[in-house]
């Protein structure tokens, strides 16, 4: 959403940098680094917090609805850490952080099954990632925060509709997310 992330620039002062892209898509993750690089000399933390649930129980769950959870909440985190890579290994330094979901640990919601499989996959790849560089890059840290219920509109944007997160008890903000986020980095 380009225009909040410009109400959010602004809030940032003059360094921030709006640079809009289908996470979803290799050629314009390579795209937004590139931009990222271009911009401040260099990226120090890459935040993978791109996600979108469902809501159809697995009896239910078609081929499309199936790559879709992939493709946003898998693919896109893989790309990000992908095209990230280079410029990591170069400085041999970084800081990846992926944003799952505690349905990938505890995956109690049925109409989400497609959801909670992909951010599961999501936790291995991320292991796995961190495992792969741990030995020949330890200046790269890769880290997994799995927040549960956040007070946004992710129910509702969920495919097949949803209920609104807000509504749900004992959630958590944004903001208090991103203050687990801060501490992670």
């Amino acid at each position: 959403n380009e225009a909040r992330l410009r109400e959010v620039a602004a809030r940032c002062g003059a360094r921030a940098h709006v640079h809009v892209a289908d996470v979803t898509v290799r050629a314009e993750v390579r795209r937004a680094v590139a931009a990222g690089v271009a911009h401040f000399d260099r990226i120090d933390v890459w935040v993978n917090n791109v996600g979108q649930g469902i809501s159809r129980p697995p009896s239910q769950l078609t081929d499309e609805d199936v790559d879709r959870m992939m493709r946003v909440n898998v693919l896109s985190a893989l790309y990000g850490m992908q095209e990230l890579l280079p410029h990591f290994r170069a400085r041999g330094t970084g800081h990846i952080v992926n944003i799952s979901s505690m349905l990938a640990r505890v995956p109690f919601a049925v109409n989400r099954s497609a959801y909670n499989g992909a951010k599961h996959f999501l936790n291995a790849l991320t292991a796995n990632f961190r495992d792969e560089l741990a030995e020949d890059h330890p200046g790269i840290v890769v880290s997994l925060v799995s927040p549960g219920v956040v007070y946004t509109e992710f129910g509702k944007n969920a495919h097949h509709g949803g209920p609104d997160s807000r509504s749900f008890p004992l959630g958590q903000s944004a903001e208090e997310v991103a203050d687990v986020i801060l501490g992670v980095i």
